[in-house]
């Protein structure tokens, strides 16, 4: 009687260095686009090698991590800075590569019923795991502290007198970024699995994510509808206008931030904000110039379009892409919905959204340096941007609109189906 021979397992598809590599592979994703980002924006000649350093401080922030600024010259040079703005290029690669990486084996290994459910909320938990420890690493070798010329004038003989060195830095804050790097991480994994036809879960949340699949499919490829046009519109301007620098540097880190703001004004959003000073934020140039005022300036269609008229082209796009996000929706849900649950889930979807674009959507950024208090004679070492949503109006505007259009996009393919129905029809009876 021959021996047979042991099987061998085969690699669990949810194992510890699936895990690793899909975390990795987001990581060094977002670090490609932080890098090639600030690259444009000019960040490489930073002095003492901050580049690096700074890299890792842009995928900190991209994933909601905390990242303080700060300044010291001793008691005679003061300084203030603050940063909240959301690179939102870099999240958006490293959301949609680990969520890649997290949903591809629920697809091709995962289990039904309650054996599956817990398979995959094991799953999740490795990557939380590994990427607690990656978030640790990044916010302890986020930090640097370099020195900066004073620039030109009163300031730099000041300085040159007393002997000073101005120096500015950056460190994280390593509980809040774990903590909300990991509430980030479990935004990302919930869409993934509302997006996963067939992802293993228990029987009632099966039953409520089968319902919000739709409508969440409609929003997701609205987003990144917004994000493939502006692509097309910033390659255009980088070809055409001159800067490609400056352009490449907005769309590398800023291109969402940018094309999903464009969205909110086109649905008939509002924004307050202003830019004071040299700021050195990647923007274009029509929105530098609507927030460079001595007051608080409206961000609306009526602000845009008084400065180019091409921004008329808004809020038509918005209604061809919201009417597209309806049909997807209408297409993917079950036949026999009412139309109300049609209009309903959109217009949820779609508040949620806005409400989502106007949390990340919000900018504020202040640098301060002065010498006995003198602080922006000469030098231009003082500067100020923020960019705040009016919400309430944006949450209002998205549910009509949502609801609209869930409610077109229902009648259309009903209509459609309707009309195959009734082609049919008549080619089996002709056929008789």
């Amino acid at each position: 009687m021959s021996a047979r021979t042991p099987a061998v397992p085969a690699a669990s598809p949810h194992g510890w260095a699936r895990a690793l590599l899909t975390v990795l592979s987001a990581l060094v994703a977002m670090a490609v686009v932080a890098s090639l980002g600030l690259w444009a924006a000019g960040a490489t000649g930073l002095p003492g090698g901050a580049f690096p350093r700074v890299v890792m401080a842009v995928v900190v922030i991209a994933v909601g991590g905390s990242v303080e600024l700060s300044g010291d010259a001793g008691g005679l040079v003061g300084s203030d800075a603050a940063l909240t703005v959301l690179p939102l290029s870099v999240t958006l690669t490293g959301a949609l590569v680990l969520a890649r990486g997290f949903v591809r084996p629920l697809r091709h290994g995962g289990h039904g019923g309650t054996a599956g459910a817990r398979e995959s909320a094991g799953w999740a938990g490795r990557i939380a795991v590994l990427w607690s420890a990656a978030l640790l690493g990044l916010a302890f070798a986020a930090r640097r502290t370099f020195a900066v010329p004073l620039g030109e004038g009163l300031l730099n003989d000041l300085g040159d007198f007393f002997g000073i060195e101005p120096r500015v830095g950056f460190t994280t804050d390593v509980p809040s970024t774990v903590l909300f790097g990991l509430l980030w991480l479990a935004g990302v994994l919930v869409v993934a699995l509302l997006l996963t036809d067939g992802a293993a879960l228990p029987g009632r949340l099966r039953t409520l994510v089968a319902s919000a699949r739709p409508a969440a499919c409609a929003m997701v490829a609205l987003l990144l509808a917004c994000v493939v046009l502006g692509l097309v519109v910033g390659l255009v301007a980088a070809g055409t206008r001159g800067h490609p620098a400056e352009t490449f540097a907005v769309l590398l880190l800023g291109l969402p931030n940018l094309a999903w703001l464009a969205l909110t004004i086109g649905l008939g959003a509002a924004w307050d904000g202003r830019v004071e000073g040299p700021f050195g934020l990647p923007m274009p140039r029509v929105l530098d110039e609507v927030l460079r005022t001595p007051d608080i300036s409206t961000l609306d269609l009526g602000t845009l379009t008084e400065r180019d008229g091409r921004m008329w082209w808004l809020p038509a796009a918005a209604v061809v892409l919201l009417l597209a996000s309806g049909l997807l929706a209408a297409v993917l849900s079950p036949a026999g919905t009412p139309l109300w649950a049609h209009a309903a889930r959109l217009a949820g979807a779609l508040v949620c959204t806005v409400l989502m674009i106007c949390l990340v959507g919000r900018v504020y950024a202040h640098y301060g340096l002065s010498v006995l208090g003198i602080g922006d004679l000469g030098g231009g070492l003082t500067g100020q941007v923020f960019l705040r949503p009016r919400t309430w109006t944006a949450l209002w505007r998205a549910a009509l609109w949502g609801a609209a259009a869930g409610l077109v996009g229902a009648l259309l393919v009903r209509w459609s189906r309707a009309g195959r129905r009734a082609g049919a029809g008549r080619g089996g009876r002709d056929g008789r």
